[in-house]
């Protein structure tokens, strides 16, 4: 069993975590690309498939969801409540609209597979429950237990929506993890990164990412 507060109410213990993370070299800040090619870099440095995810921010309406905490769901809820009240309103469709949830910090289990839920034991580590007990699969990929279809992550990005996942939060939470089950905080990380479910976009860090939506010209939603 892991031993770790719940990460969710102890933002100072991620920030310590931060600095001895950096301070030991245990790892770069520096995102892992989905495939095994080298992320592309343009020469003035910017990290190109985070731009190229930045420029599909075209919608007819355009909102950001800014998610640092699972919060119970409402990452995956609202942008489903946003969209169906554009169609609604607006005689829009999903594909039309820009909706952005961005996963950063204690949110970030959001964008995982159950697999690693269940081998890091993610519903313990991030105090996330199903019932009574910690949740040991992604209880908010699917549809949520709410009259309200097209809910969960995996409906909002086959919806369209875009999802990004921070990088920095990837970094700090996989090397606590690797420190507590003795293993490479590298290896911890990578499998973090492919184990996101398909269409999430790895960001440099959920800060950035929300500002940079915001530039897009997105209207701002706090979700977490």
């Amino acid at each position: 069993m892991f031993e770790f507060d719940h990460v969710t109410t102890h933002r100072r213990g991620f920030l310590g975590t931060l600095a001895a993370t950096v301070a030991a070299g245990l790892t770069t800040m520096t995102p892992l690309r989905l495939e095994a090619k080298p992320r592309a870099h343009s020469s003035t440095g910017m990290d190109a498939s985070f731009e190229a995810w930045l420029n599909k921010i075209t919608g007819k309406h355009k909102m950001l969801f800014d998610a640092p905490e699972a919060n119970q769901g409402m990452p995956v809820v609202w942008p489903r409540v946003w969209l169906n009240g554009n169609n609604e309103n607006y005689g829009t469709k999903d594909a039309e609209n820009s909706a952005v949830i961005v996963l950063r910090h204690a949110a970030i289990p959001i964008a995982m597979k159950d697999e690693l839920w269940a081998k890091y034991k993610l519903g313990e580590v991030f105090g996330i429950k199903e019932g009574e007990a910690a949740a040991a699969r992604n209880i908010f990929a699917k549809q949520m237990p709410l009259p309200l279809p097209g809910t969960g992550l995996e409906a909002l990005l086959a919806s369209g929506a875009q999802v990004g996942c921070c990088n920095v939060a990837l970094t700090v939470y996989s090397g606590m993890v690797a420190q507590k089950m003795s293993m490479d905080a590298a290896a911890v990380k990578a499998e973090w990164v492919a184990g996101l479910l398909p269409g999430v976009q790895v960001v440099p860090s959920g800060v950035l990412a929300v500002a940079r939506a915001q530039e897009k010209g997105c209207a701002y939603c706090f979700a977490g």
